[in-house]
């Protein structure tokens, strides 16, 4: 290997490190601050690096919003992809899927991804960059609810029946974003999942 190249890789992996803090700090930005307060400014010093240094690798505050909302998406698509396949079966086996549907609607990412939707009701171009990401997202984790459940995805119902738990997801998730919410959660999870399992049943 020529000294040349052997100069190129370490800056080169300088540079990702330095991309990688970037897309965390901005994620921690919007999740924390909301999307109007998460400036170029605010994100540089989140990361610790200079805002020239920042603007080397994103040139503008939407090149960075945007490669940011983007990670945001492959990383939650990711966790949903690594979940283990429950072992359980029956009720119990739809209470933990259910549970673990209910999961991938929390956390940081989660509410990074909700200030985006929302500036994204009130921006046509911040829209147009979200809506693929969310719809490939959905399909992962609507495809993950159908594995884990073992159902037919071919069945209108069994179909409505999962797309129900992923908004009932959502819905607990907001409600939980400015209290603890947990108890309550629990007993709605625990009393969908029961009416879930009798209907899965039945279909």
């Amino acid at each position: 290997m020529t000294l040349a190249r052997r100069t190129t890789a370490p800056k080169q992996d300088r540079s990702r490190q330095t991309r990688q803090r970037l897309l965390e700090a901005t994620v921690r930005c919007l999740a924390e601050r909301g999307w109007s307060a998460a400036t170029v400014s605010v994100i540089a010093e989140e990361a610790g690096i200079s805002r020239g240094a920042l603007q080397h690798h994103f040139p503008t505050r939407e090149a960075l919003v945007v490669a940011a909302l983007e990670y945001v998406f492959e990383e939650r698509r990711k966790q949903i992809e690594q979940l283990p396949h429950p072992t359980t079966t029956g009720a119990e086996r739809v209470h933990h899927v259910v549970t673990t549907l209910m999961d991938t609607y929390n956390g940081e990412l989660f509410r990074a991804a909700l200030y985006a939707w929302t500036a994204a009701a009130a921006d046509e171009q911040v829209r147009e960059v979200i809506a693929p990401l969310e719809r490939r997202f959905a399909r992962s984790v609507h495809d993950l609810a159908v594995t884990h459940l073992g159902v037919d995805d071919n069945d209108p119902h069994v179909r409505t029946l999962i797309q129900a738990t992923l908004d009932l997801g959502r819905g607990l998730a907001l409600a939980d974003l400015l209290t603890d919410d947990s108890k309550r959660r629990r007993r709605i999870v625990r009393t969908w999942s029961q009416m879930l399992a009798d209907e899965l049943e039945g279909a």
